[in-house]
């Protein structure tokens, strides 16, 4: 009787070691390194698979809490991505962990950038854009002419400028004005 409930209580031991094994699937094993991890994401990213190398930068970042790099890489994505948001706070997050950072301040101010332009525009056709919005709109506008060093951001086209036309002597001014119908009152002059 003993071995009737011997079995299964161990068949049902068994069963419960092998699901709490780790097997090949499932959870995302630690990376060895941080390079290593960044050339499997480039791999997956040539292969891609954009998101699994998101997933990997993911798990290095987890992984080497005091790596920046991860982070960058993932900001990069994002901004690439179109996803300013999401790029300007892994962005940040970098930058938390290496303030002089060039690239990741690069980022976060563009993403701002782009997410400004895109927040203005809205208002703009909404034509809600008036008062203290637009006084601030203003002023950053004009740090960020300070800061690049340009008196305008967006340079108007030039014009290009009219080609003087050859004067005619007098004598033809009479033939010219007959056939030229461009200028009407060419033989008044």
């Amino acid at each position: 009787m003993m071995l009737k409930r011997l079995i299964p209580a161990v068949a049902c031991a068994v069963m419960l070691v092998a699901c709490a094994s780790p097997g090949e699937g499932g959870s995302a094993a630690k990376p060895a390194t941080v390079a290593a991890a960044v050339a499997e994401a480039d791999a997956a990213v040539a292969a891609g698979q954009r998101d699994k190398a998101f997933a990997l930068l993911k798990t290095a970042s987890l992984a080497f809490p005091t790596e920046k790099t991860p982070l960058v890489r993932m900001a990069q994505m994002r901004f690439d991505a179109n996803d300013y948001g999401e790029a300007i706070v892994h962005a940040q997050d970098a930058l938390a962990r290496d303030p002089d950072d060039l690239l990741a301040n690069s980022i976060a101010a563009v993403s701002g950038l782009r997410v400004t332009s895109k927040a203005l525009g809205e208002l703009t056709r909404k034509s809600k854009l008036n008062g203290d919005v637009k006084s601030e709109a203003e002023s950053l506008a004009k740090l960020l002419r300070t800061s690049l060093g340009e008196d305008v951001l967006v340079p108007n086209k030039a014009k290009p400028t009219p080609k003087p036309t050859p004067k005619t002597p007098a004598s033809n001014t009479s033939r010219t004005a007959s056939s030229s119908s461009s200028d009407p009152f060419g033989a008044l002059k």
